[in-house]
C-alpha cells in the first residue's frame, strides 16, 4: 500500500532502527517507546489487521512474523527478563497505524492489568 508508513519501512523508503529482518517479516525499535525495550514485529505483506489475512495465508504469514519476533526477542534479551505482545486494531483498540503489527514490550516490569 503506497501510503502506508509500515510499507514505507518495510520497503527501505523510510529509516528504521531494525532488530530483525527476513524476507517475510521486518522487527524494528519504536521511535516512541512505551517501554525501555519497545519493539514493532510487522510483515512485509500488508494487512491492516489479523482478520483481513485470507485463511490460507494465516499460519504461514503468522507462523513467519511470530518467529521474527522470537528472533528479535532473544537478540534484544527481552527473552530472559520477560516481555508482553500486543496487538491492537482498530481505532478503538488503539491502532495507530493501519498495518497488522505486534508490540514486544519489556525491560521493566509491567503492570497488571494494562493501562
Amino acid at each position: 500500500m503506497s501510503d502506508c508508513l509500515f510499507c514505507k519501512i518495510a520497503a527501505g523508503e523510510i529509516p528504521a532502527d531494525k532488530v530483525y529482518e527476513d524476507d517475510r517479516a521486518l522487527v524494528f525499535r519504536d521511535i516512541s517507546p512505551q517501554a525501555p525495550t519497545h519493539l514493532l514485529a510487522i510483515p512485509k505483506k500488508h494487512y491492516a489487521a489479523a482478520h483481513e489475512i485470507p485463511q490460507g495465508e494465516m499460519g504461514a504469514l503468522l507462523g513467519g512474523l511470530m518467529n521474527a519476533l522470537c528472533q528479535a526477542l532473544k537478540a534484544s534479551g527481552l527473552d530472559k527478563d520477560g516481555y508482553r505482545l500486543v496487538v491492537n486494531s482498530g481505532d478503538s483498540a488503539g491502532q495507530t497505524v493501519g498495518h497488522l503489527h505486534i508490540h514486544a514490550l519489556g525491560g521493566r516490569e509491567l503492570a497488571w492489568p494494562p493501562g
